[in-house]
């Protein structure tokens, strides 16, 4: 029987991180995918495999649980190049896009690839994957994590890679040995108090009121922890996230300056990098768009500040509101000016950007990895003759 693989996999509206094995694998791709041809044009063909396959993710995906199912996709950076690439909308349900499996399974495999465990039979691979997830507090309260649980259990899944360096050929069939489907609140509070093997770090948070407010692309989660759980009746998830103001910063820089940025991705890299923030090169001159961003975002701001006044009025016993996921690393600036002129709540930031972006992976793989060894039965002592 092959051994079941661990995998923690977070399928952020702007990319896709995930963690697998013993900590030892990281992988983080743009959550963008383009339907494409079986034979995609390769400048050097015969240079291919010295390329990086992560830049040239091109995939044939069979699933049942698709709606389109045996359609030829680019993935990741690779789609960004296509005039026909597709990210997630805004007011979609990510447990419930095709996008969302296309890259869960691509990455699964993308992983499964390196690994020896695996058996091998010609160029098919079967691999097997116990997988810790998450979903948006909203969809969860409406139940929909049951029903994405149950496309991924039971069926098999093939990733067959096309015109990708040094994969090009494999076919990788996916089993899931088991799912745990999170709900996306809960899991930012487990990272936060505790370590990797879910041990106490930050005893002085434990038994504080807080709100998590996980700011994503496409929604904005609210949980309400007291008494060391997520108060389910009162944690909150709303349509809001940063990717329509991305997009509408995209636009407005096309329109203002002929200037066509690839992706969100891209704007995110503009109004976050450390040097030359906000601004971006204009027929070879360096010019700034914080007009534009500052205005967009800065609405946006005041939106996300008005949920956490919302929330906070009926949770009047919080003591501190931390701010995660990729969307406060956007906003993080806007919110604390919005904060410091207006109510001046207790409200924190993660400055290390990593540690807020990766926070959901993390908190799943510390949940999927307690799982695995809760159910691994201890091997029984020889007995002696």
């Amino acid at each position: 029987m092959t051994k079941s693989r661990v995998a923690a996999i977070d399928v952020g509206n702007d990319s896709i991180k995930a963690i697998f094995g013993e900590l030892e694998y990281e992988l983080n791709i743009p959550n963008i995918v383009a339907r494409d041809t079986e034979d995609r044009p390769v400048i050097g063909i015969e240079e291919l495999d010295n390329k990086n396959p992560l830049d040239g993710i091109h995939v044939k995906v069979h699933s049942p649980a698709l709606k389109d199912n045996n359609v030829i996709y680019r993935v990741g950076n690779l789609a960004t190049k296509t005039n026909n690439a597709t990210e997630l909308d805004p007011g979609s349900s990510k447990s419930e896009e095709d996008q969302t499996l296309i890259m869960l399974f691509t990455t699964l495999a993308l992983d499964a690839v390196k690994q020896d465990a695996f058996p091998r039979t010609k160029n098919v691979i079967d691999a097997s994957y116990t997988l810790g997830t998450g979903l948006p507090l909203r969809e969860v309260k409406e139940g929909k994590d049951a029903g994405y649980r149950s496309r991924l259990v039971g069926n098999v899944h093939q990733v067959e890679f096309l015109v990708t360096p040094k994969y090009q050929g494999l076919k990788v069939n996916i089993k899931f040995n088991e799912v745990k489907v999170y709900p996306e609140g809960f899991a930012a509070y487990i990272n936060l108090v505790m370590d990797n093997n879910l041990k106490i770090i930050n005893k002085d948070l434990i038994d504080k009121r807080i709100l998590i407010q996980d700011i994503g692309g496409l929604s904005t989660d609210i949980a309400v922890i007291k008494n060391r759980n997520v108060d389910d009746d009162k944690a909150q998830g709303f349509n809001l996230g940063v990717s329509e103001s991305l997009e509408s910063i995209r636009e407005e820089i096309r329109i203002k300056h002929g200037v066509e940025l690839d992706s969100r991705r891209d704007v995110v890299e503009i109004i976050t990098r450390k040097n030359d923030r906000n601004h971006i090169m204009v027929k070879g001159s360096r010019t700034s768009v914080h007009d534009i961003t500052d205005r967009i975002l800065l609405d946006l701001a005041k939106k996300q500040y008005r949920l956490l006044r919302n929330v906070w009025q009926k949770n009047s016993q919080t003591e501190i509101c931390y701010f995660v996921g990729g969307g406060s690393h956007v906003l993080k600036d806007y919110i604390k000016t919005l904060n410091n002129n207006l109510d001046g709540y207790n409200i924190e930031f993660f400055e290390d950007d990593k540690e807020s972006i990766w926070m959901m992976a993390n908190a799943y793989y510390k949940l999927i990895m307690d799982f695995v060894r809760k159910t691994e039965k201890p091997k029984e002592p020889v007995k002696a003759n």
